[in-house]
């Protein structure tokens, strides 16, 4: 039977409720983005292995690390709409196969060409299951657990990051049957095929309420977009920056403006563009997507940056420097956890006291650098980087659920997309800007000494960066979470709702005498009482005045 014929029948409305699998869901689709996470950083403790096994040129290298950065961000919107069209259970399954399957052939690779054509593959295969992660959890939680499912994505997100140096060091140091940087990736492959048995199991069928139609001239100016900033940004430094740098930098921009204008072409006649540019209107999101481009931009130009300085400038094995690394994963995974009770408390304010401590982690480094100079170990930075760790532990996961959480079911993919879009751009935009800011500073003689000064003047204007995503963070609504909330909230948060002004005064109760038994008074307000407690849009009729009500029906 054709799709056209079958697919109504998929469109109907989901049962009431939420699913009941939806936690044991959770951990199977967040292995898949821990893998993709991972690696991104793994590439980059592998470096040096890559350069002595397979005699990787550093343009090559470049596009081992950088390509596959480029793939993943400018196949990620079309990937959410592939969700929404083909159902995000379908292709998240297909996006972990794929994965595993690229991982493997880069396991395989027996030259730098075919290990560049590998992780290209890796990171289209990657664009097209991350996705799915945040659509399926945005169209499977309810709005109350929405937070904190997405929380858990923020913590993975950020364990990808840290370890991707700390396990990826020590798979590579460990030489397991002699493989070396090989088990980088082929250790994705049991971990893809046991989430694919999982997720056939535990992840519930879910699609968009409508199907979308693909927009393919949408799809090829977002990835013309990305590539014209981010090939000059990853070859520019290798190649001495010739003109076609600068030729393609400058056109990005207007490459993007006639993107958006065909976007909202296509959207006044009634087409269904890519970007779902409503999505923008909303101010939670779009200063979420902003906050989460400045925190991204900062976490992968700094992970870049350390591992460079521990393994190249202080010649340390990639093990050790993943050991040194670990106060800085131990306390990002704590905040992590313990994120949801700052939003609980601060709400919106707690992604802007993240970002701040980070700012003063990047300026602790930075001061730590140029006070012990060439003398500088790992373990002096271990205090600054503590607070980074501390501080994105905190904002990363709220950011990702500031953003999402009131993201209507039916846009859960191309949200998704947009928004993973803008982390994977922020991330190679970080490694491409600061590195070259890092090798200028570190000059043509690099040693311990010069390694150090570029990390200080790397870190310094990071933390000029960061300190402009704290003041950005500030554009974010407060209070927003109650705004969207449902209105059956119990006890004292009605009361709270209430005085913030997000919900409407409950009806008071009448100091007048209550009528009569068998009165036309008595009638009239039993049917009156009745008509308000069983309105949707009334108070809730669980609360406790409906309860008391001798009118009210049973609930």
């Amino acid at each position: 039977m054709p799709i056209a014929q079958s697919r109504p029948a998929r469109l109907q409305p989901a049962p009431a409720g939420p699913d009941p699998r939806r936690w044991l869901m959770l951990p199977v689709v967040l292995t898949a983005m821990f893998m993709a996470g991972f690696d991104i950083w793994a590439v980059n403790v592998a470096a040096p292995s890559l350069q002595r096994d397979l005699h990787v040129s550093d343009a090559a290298l470049q596009l081992i690390v950088g390509g596959y950065a480029f793939m993943y961000a400018s196949g990620m919107v079309t990937g959410g709409r592939l969700g929404d069209l083909f159902g995000y259970r379908r292709l998240f399954m297909i996006g972990v196969i794929s994965f595993a399957a690229a991982s493997l052939l880069c396991g395989l690779a027996q030259s730098s060409t075919e290990l560049v054509a590998a992780r290209l593959l890796q990171g289209l295969t990657g664009a097209l299951m991350v996705p799915q992660v945040l659509a399926l959890i945005t169209a499977t939680f309810p709005v109350q657990e929405r937070s904190r499912a997405l929380a858990w994505f923020g913590v993975t997100m950020g364990a990808g990051f840290v370890s991707g140096q700390i396990l990826g060091g020590g798979l590579i140091q460990a030489n397991i049957f002699g493989l070396g940087w090989r088990t980088i990736f082929l250790v994705n492959v049991p971990v893809g095929v046991v989430a694919l048995v999982a997720g056939a199991r535990v992840v519930p069928h879910a699609w968009a309420q409508h199907r979308p139609r693909l927009d393919p001239l949408g799809a090829i100016g977002v990835s013309a977009s990305i590539a014209l900033a981010l090939v000059p940004l990853t070859l520019g430094r290798d190649q001495g920056w010739p003109p076609w740098t600068w030729v393609s930098l400058a056109s990005a921009l207007p490459m993007l403006a006639l993107t958006l204008a065909w976007e909202r072409r296509l959207a006044r006649r009634n087409g269904e563009p890519l970007l779902d540019l409503p999505l923008f209107r909303d101010r939670t999101f779009s200063a979420g997507l902003l906050v989460n481009f400045g925190l991204v931009f900062f976490f992968g130009s700094f992970m870049f940056v350390l591992t460079l300085l521990l393994q190249a400038g202080l010649g340390q094995s990639p093990l050790q420097a993943g050991i040194e690394a670990l106060p800085l994963a131990a306390a990002f995974t704590v905040m992590s956890i313990l994120s949801p009770r700052f939003s609980a408390r601060l709400g919106p304010r707690s992604i802007t006291l993240g970002a701040t401590i980070t700012t003063l982690g990047a300026i602790g480094v930075a001061l730590t650098g140029a006070h012990y100079g060439a003398n500088l170990t790992g373990w002096d930075l271990a205090p600054a980087t503590v607070l980074i760790g501390l501080g994105q532990g905190i904002a990363l996961p709220l950011l990702i659920g500031a953003v999402l959480t009131h993201v209507r079911p039916e846009r859960a993919g191309a949200a998704a997309g947009i928004l993973t879009t803008t982390q994977q751009f922020g991330a190679a935009s970080g490694i491409a800007v600061i590195g070259a800011i890092f090798y200028s500073a570190l000059g043509t003689a690099p040693a311990r000494g010069t390694f150090v000064s570029g990390m200080v003047v790397a870190m310094t204007a990071n933390a000029v960066l960061v300190a402009a995503a704290a003041a950005a963070s500030l554009l974010l609504p407060r209070r927003a979470a109650a705004r969207h909330a449902p209105s059956t909230i119990p006890g004292r948060n009605w009361s709270r709702a209430r005085r913030d002004r997000q919900l409407p005064t409950p009806p008071r109760r009448s100091s007048a005498p209550t009528p009569r038994p068998g009165s036309r008074a008595h009638a009239r307000d039993r049917t009156a009482a009745r008509r308000d407690c069983d309105n949707p849009t009334s108070p809730d009729p669980r609360r406790s005045s409906c309860r008391r009500s001798p009118f009210a029906r049973p609930v």
